[in-house]
């Protein structure tokens, strides 16, 4: 196979991320413990709220502390005193501490995949939390570049696109995510592997979209699975 390009996602994609925001929700619904909205309303209000924190802070820890405490001022009838609010804050904070945890073979399978092709790592959020986690991981050096940016839509790859000059049809977007990684990428006339992860952030969720005429869609199991690929 000629050479490649492959932008690569990172959250979920070549590392664990989102089961640590999950174990960090389901602490906080337990400290709430809301005696008229069962964990699974208080979730849903949660999700609501993620989703304007989205808008107003971007991604990462600070949007997420800040969606807690809206959530508890929403559904507490007792105000957010400042230790109240150093305690919500502290269940977000428990995630910037934790290690980078590298999913099964992702790190024999890029050695691979950068031996033979051109690897570009492509993850959105605060540019400090994900510079942070990509120097962490040890595996900045199967990458030409690091892309991070602040939302993943048809723009941003069209920019990514531009920027390194790549080749339409013989570019890929490897990711987990439906929303961010595979229907955006496609969008923009790119190929896509799409690597389910069973705990993709439910912000995340979408159906996939078939690949358009000319464009290639690839469903694997797990990460490693592209060196039988490529």
């Amino acid at each position: 196979m000629l050479p490649q390009t492959f932008l690569i996602d990172a959250d979920d994609t070549l590392w664990e991320n989102n089961i640590y925001f999950e174990r960090a929700i389901a602490r906080f619904i337990s400290f709430l413990n809301h005696h008229e909205f069962s964990p699974e309303q208080v979730r849903e209000v949660l999700n609501d709220v993620e989703r304007e924190c989205i808008v107003k802070h971007g991604y990462g820890l600070h949007s997420f502390a800040h969606a807690l405490v809206d959530t508890f001022e929403r559904l507490s009838v007792e105000p957010v005193t400042p230790e109240l609010h150093a305690q919500i804050n502290s269940f977000a904070h428990t995630i910037a501490d934790h290690p980078v945890e590298i999913l099964p073979e992702v790190p024999e399978t890029l050695q691979y995949l950068s031996e033979r092709h051109h690897l570009i790592l492509m993850t959105k959020g605060a540019i400090a939390e994900q510079t942070g986690k990509v120097e962490r991981s040890g595996l900045k050096e199967y990458f030409v570049a690091v892309e991070i940016v602040a939302e993943k839509d048809p723009a941003a790859y069209a920019r990514v696109v531009e920027k390194f000059e790549l080749e339409h049809d013989s570019t890929w977007m490897v990711g987990n995510s439906p929303k961010s990684d595979i229907n955006p990428a496609l969008a923009a006339g790119l190929h896509a592997v799409f690597v389910p992860h069973g705990n993709t952030w439910i912000l995340e969720h979408e159906e996939v979209n078939p690949a358009p005429q000319q464009q290639k869609l690839l469903i694997v199991g797990r990460f490693a699975e592209l060196r039988e690929h490529f």
